[in-house]
């Protein structure tokens, strides 16, 4: 079977869910604390 053409980017994924972009807004900072709250191993993308 052949692959898809189309898989996700990486820097798409990091700009709209890696850690520095959740800190910027206050909702994405709620995000990261209920992730370390609930002691998530991985915090962000």
């Amino acid at each position: 079977m052949t692959k898809r053409t189309f898989g996700g980017t990486k820097r798409k994924q990091k700009r709209t869910s890696g850690f520095r972009a959740r800190s910027r807004t206050r909702t994405g900072s709620n995000v990261i604390k209920a992730r370390r709250k609930k002691g998530r191993a991985r915090l962000a993308v």
